[in-house]
């Protein structure tokens, strides 16, 4: 496993904070799989009572997470840094991307050891990827880590992913100043791949997921339309533009609008200019 302080055997058991709910893992109950813990469940679920759409909104972002990755690599992206991994899921970034270019090279980045277990097996097995224990929060640590060194040519085209994690990221953390740091490393003609939950489409919901998310590892904070555009800032975004998930390129004839009605993510794909 390309990690820092890890080996075949994975992460040592005390790495694992299972007393607190986790969103990696809380995303992965959403998806339908296995690798989570009792109380990231109870969490889960807390969200699902408060929200419905948690579980469809989870699979809409994942959905479009594929296609925006297919996309820009057909545009000629060769190179990924996905931030925020989260517990693989078949396709993975790369299964997906090299369906367009068996070349692609892909950097995994998430703050879950968990996730680091994973990784070996399900990420980076088959070459050209390496995955990253750091934090969003840190995104200097990100570019100057040694495994993002040796997959990234920083002289040439970049896919950032920021999917589903900056909701993680609370105002006064400064999610925009985390965008900027990892986006002045990346040349002209990079692309930010970018989703967030937002509350926009459910304000006939009482209650607040984010009381879920308050005894986790990351507290929740959606936002609306108005403050998610400006983390496109120094991006031209591609049509549709940033819209509701189901909404951007969909295949097919795209969502009938009682499945859109239950989606609680914007997402959009930026080329910097």
């Amino acid at each position: 496993m390309t990690e820092q302080g890890t080996d075949s055997t994975g992460f040592p058991a005390d790495r694992i904070d299972t007393s607190r709910p986790h969103p990696a893992r809380m995303y992965d109950y959403y998806l339908g799989g296995w690798d989570n813990y009792e109380v990231d469940r109870e969490a889960a679920e807390r969200v699902i009572r408060m929200v419905p759409d948690a579980r469809p909104s989870a699979r809409a972002n994942r959905d479009f997470m594929l296609r925006a990755v297919r996309e820009v690599v057909r545009g000629g992206v060769r190179q990924i840094i996905d931030v925020g991994t989260g517990i693989p899921t078949s396709p993975n970034i790369h299964e997906a991307a090299r369906e367009i270019a068996p070349d692609v090279r892909v950097a995994y980045v998430d703050n879950d050891p968990i996730v680091a277990t994973h990784a070996g097996a399900k990420l980076t097995s088959a070459g050209n990827a390496g995955f990253v224990l750091a934090d969003v929060r840190e995104p200097g640590a990100i570019l100057e880590h040694p495994v993002v060194r040796e997959l990234i040519d920083f002289d040439e085209p970049v896919a950032l992913l920021l999917v589903a994690v900056l909701h993680f990221i609370k105002d006064e953390e400064d999610p925009a100043g985390i965008i900027r740091t990892l986006t002045e490393a990346l040349p002209k003609g990079s692309h930010l791949v970018l989703t967030h939950g937002t509350g926009d489409f459910h304000r006939h919901i009482e209650g607040n997921a984010a009381e879920a998310y308050r005894n986790a590892t990351a507290q929740l904070t959606v936002r609306g339309y108005e403050q998610v555009l400006p983390f496109f800032d120094g991006y031209d975004l591609l049509e549709p533009g940033l819209v509701q998930v189901p909404l951007w390129r969909p295949d097919g004839e795209g969502p009938a609008p009682a499945d859109l009605a239950r989606v609680a993510f914007y997402g959009g794909v930026g080329v910097k200019h």
